[in-house]
């Protein structure tokens, strides 16, 4: 079970840009990532890559602040809203709620829920 603290150094890092060093530092080495209903993307090194594609993918990333968030046990649920520019300029704005299972202080499941339509439209 993670303690309040160490989501919120979590969220912290996300919402300074710092996603490939939020996953290096609290996601398990066997860690999976889930899109909606997709297959999950498995282990953290497939998760980093992943991340290292969209970031590659954007001209600019940014999260804004997260206003709520919560923690039962094992369980986190954070509402992120993350703006994307893509390199052709289109921008993207995901409007999200991650459903989290830690383990200690890790991550080892997370399921992302958002409207994808939503998404391309923006």
């Amino acid at each position: 079970m993670p303690s309040r603290q160490t989501v919120q150094d979590f969220i912290a890092l996300v919402e300074q840009g710092q996603y490939l060093e939020a996953i290096e530092q609290f996601y398990a080495p066997d860690a999976s990532m889930q899109e909606n209903s997709q297959p999950p993307r498995r282990g953290r090194e497939t998760l980093l890559a992943y991340e290292r594609a969209v970031m590659a993918a954007c001209s600019a990333m940014r999260t804004l602040p997260v206003e709520s968030w919560l923690v039962d046990g094992d369980f986190v649920v954070i509402h992120w809203v993350f703006e994307f520019t893509r390199l052709s300029g289109k921008t993207m704005r995901i409007d999200e709620l991650a459903h989290q299972r830690w383990l200690g202080d890790k991550i080892v499941e997370e399921r992302f829920f958002y409207d994808p339509v939503a998404a391309l439209t923006e």
